[in-house]
């Protein structure tokens, strides 16, 4: 299995391999909002479509002023990235990683970027018996010991792919400890739109320690444009902009992601449908004898299938049925036979309760 393959969203493998196109697939691999990018957005945004023989504008300037309007905060908060992996990528440097503390289960590219930096990394685990809820409280223990000897800390919130949310108090709990020992805190809320109460964003300007990484790939559907932002203190900001790359995110991409931002009809139907959707979704799933589904505040839902089953064996037999999941049986502290699947459409939801169903008879 690649790389790319384990994150999922590959569906152009999947369709040369099946021999089909990939719009003949259901990809239930990458959690994507299932009412696709705002209709508004994408008109406004047909508009750059003449300034594509032109140079995007390195400063992202209207998108930047946009999140800062969106979140009461000076534009030079926010930086804008190809992506928030981009962005998850440039910090090890720009924070002068060494030693980083990863809470786990979680995604791969933390401990990806750091190393490639040539840091390294360390992990405090949840497990399926606290229903994998961040382990928040563990990490506080190890920050308080004087020998721990982090520089940074690395949280998914709501973790990715568990899909369980940490209180934005008690994560402000753990940037409050960190900064007493100098560690920096990075936040990923690539899927926080789905909860956002528990957003730690407006606390960067008086938190120099935390840094917020957010993306527009899942909640507003523009994963193929690559654009995400980090927002954080102004001199770290300044810091991490300094180490990009010129140019790097493109104009179809600024101008649709700050559409979409400012489309807050398409975000309140979104809430709605997800909020409805993923109960029901779940309940269909938890139908099936044996299959456990845990907790989500996200966009997924991660299941356990019933004995005897295994995730890479299934998800083999969902691939010939052209549905693609999340197998996460390789991931550190989740067992063989759990698999993270989107929430899609009712109807598209339904054929792969049915196809489940049928593979656990």
């Amino acid at each position: 299995m690649t790389l790319q393959d384990r994150h999922g969203g590959n569906i152009y493998a999947a369709g040369r391999e099946l021999g089909l196109s990939p719009h003949r697939l259901l990809d239930f691999s990458a959690s994507i909002n299932p009412l696709g990018p705002s209709k508004q957005a994408l008109r406004l945004a047909s508009g750059a479509l003449l300034l594509i023989c032109h140079y995007p504008d390195p400063a992202c300037n209207g998108l930047a002023t946009a999140l800062a309007s969106r979140w009461s905060q000076p534009p030079a908060h926010f930086v804008i990235g190809n992506g928030s992996s981009e962005l998850i990528h440039l910090l090890p440097r720009a924070l002068a990683i060494r030693h980083a503390l990863i809470l786990g289960p979680t995604f791969s590219e933390y401990e990806r970027a750091v190393s490639i930096a040539g840091g390294r990394v360390a992990r405090v685990q949840t497990s399926r018996r606290d229903q994998y809820r961040p382990p928040v409280g563990r990490a506080l223990e190890v920050l308080r010991r004087k020998s721990s000897g982090f520089d940074a800390l690395f949280l998914c919130n709501p973790n990715s792919p568990t899909g369980q949310v940490a209180p934005s108090q008690d994560v402000l709990n753990l940037v409050a400890v960190a900064a007493r020992r100098n560690v920096w805190v990075v936040v990923d809320e690539t899927f926080i739109e789905y909860c956002e109460a528990h957003s730690a964003l407006t606390a960067v300007a008086r938190q120099p320690r935390l840094l917020v990484v957010r993306s527009f790939t899942k909640f507003y559907a523009l994963p193929g444009l690559r654009i995400g932002y980090l927002a954080a203190s102004l001199d770290m900001a300044g810091r991490i902009r300094e180490l990009q790359p010129p140019w790097t995110v493109n104009v179809l991409a600024q101008m649709t992601a700050q559409a979409a931002l400012e489309d807050r009809r398409h975000v309140l139907r979104s809430l709605a449908f997800m909020q409805r959707e993923r109960a029901r979704f779940a309940q269909a799933l938890r139908s099936i004898p044996g299959l456990v589904v845990f907790p989500s505040a996200a966009n997924f839902l991660l299941a356990e299938l019933p004995v005897p089953l295994d995730a890479s064996s299934v998800t083999k037999a969902l691939r010939q049925r052209g549905l693609l999941v999340r197998d996460c049986s390789f991931i550190d502290g989740i067992n063989e036979r759990t698999i993270r699947v989107a929430v899609r459409t009712a109807a598209q939801n339904r054929r792969l309760v049915a196809a489940l169903r049928q593979i656990a008879k």
